[in-house]
C-alpha cells in the first residue's frame, strides 16, 4: 500500500531540501521593491531645458530665374521668336558655365482686346522662362549679358550658401543649442542649490535654414542689371532638448 502525504508536508519538504536557495530568492524579491521605488524618485528628480543655437552664414550662389517674353499677331511668329531668342540666352549661359541650367516655364496664348464690352484678338504672347544658378559675384554681369542677347525679364533672384557651409553651420549651431541648453539648467539648479548629474533623455527638435533671400521687384527689373548683386547673409537655426537629473 502506498501511502501519499498532504500538500502542505510536500511544501515542508522542498522547503526543507532547498533552504538556501529559498532564502535568496526572498531576499531579491525584498530587495526589488526599495530599487524600484528609488528609481521611480530619481527618475521624478529631473528637469527639462530647450536651448537654442544659430549660425550666419554668407550666401556666395544666387539663383536666376529670367526669359523671353514675345507678343507678336500670330501663334507661329511668337513662337519662333521665342525659340530663337530662348536658344541665344541659354547658349550664352552654357557658354558661361552656370549651374542647374534648366527650363522653368513655357507658354503660349491669345492676346485679347477688352473694348465696348467686346472681346477681340489682337495676337499671340508667348514666354519661356529658365533658371540657373551663378556665383553671387557673378549674377549682375551675367543678367546684364542675357539682356542683350535676347532675355526681356528677369522674374526674381535668390542668394543661398553653399551646401557644405550649411551642413557645417547646422552641425555647429545643435552645438550652440546643446550647451544653451545645459547652461540653462546651471542656472536654475544653482539658484536652488542643486547640481545637474546625468543627462537621460536628448531630443533633437529639428533644424531650420531661412530660406533663400529674394531681390525685391523693383531691384529685379529695374535698369541696372549690370551693377554689383550683393547676396547678404543666411541664418541657420537648431533647437535641443534635454531632460537632465539632479
Amino acid at each position: 500500500m502506498k501511502l501519499y502525504l498532504p500538500q502542505r508536508f510536500t511544501s515542508l519538504s522542498v522547503i526543507s531540501h532547498y533552504p538556501r536557495q529559498i532564502a535568496i530568492a526572498a531576499a531579491l524579491l525584498t530587495l526589488a521593491f526599495p530599487m524600484s521605488a528609488e528609481a521611480q524618485e530619481r527618475a521624478l528628480r529631473t528637469l527639462t531645458v530647450t536651448g537654442q543655437g544659430e549660425e550666419v552664414i554668407p550666401t556666395t550662389i544666387a539663383r536666376v530665374q529670367l526669359g523671353v517674353e514675345i507678343r507678336g499677331k500670330t501663334a507661329a511668329e511668337v513662337q519662333q521668336e521665342v525659340a530663337s531668342r530662348t536658344s541665344a540666352v541659354v547658349n550664352l549661359l552654357r557658354s558661361r558655365n552656370v549651374a542647374q541650367l534648366q527650363t522653368t516655364g513655357i507658354s503660349l496664348q491669345p492676346n485679347y482686346d477688352y473694348r465696348n464690352e467686346q472681346q477681340n484678338l489682337i495676337g499671340y504672347i508667348g514666354t519661356n522662362t529658365v533658371s540657373f544658378r551663378v556665383p553671387t559675384e557673378k549674377a549682375g554681369a551675367l543678367m546684364d549679358e542675357s539682356i542683350q542677347t535676347g532675355a526681356t525679364r528677369i522674374d526674381g533672384v535668390s542668394f543661398i550658401a553653399e551646401d557644405s557651409a550649411i551642413s557645417a553651420a547646422q552641425k555647429q549651431a545643435l552645438r550652440e543649442a546643446t550647451q544653451d541648453a545645459q547652461s540653462q539648467a546651471d542656472a536654475v539648479l544653482s539658484s536652488l542649490n542643486l547640481s545637474r548629474k546625468d543627462i537621460v533623455k536628448i531630443v533633437i527638435n529639428g533644424q531650420n535654414v531661412n530660406p533663400p533671400i529674394y531681390l525685391q521687384n523693383a531691384m529685379v527689373r529695374g535698369e541696372a542689371a549690370s551693377s554689383p548683386v550683393i547676396g547678404g547673409d543666411q541664418a541657420v537655426n537648431a533647437s535641443v532638448t534635454l531632460e537632465i537629473s539632479y
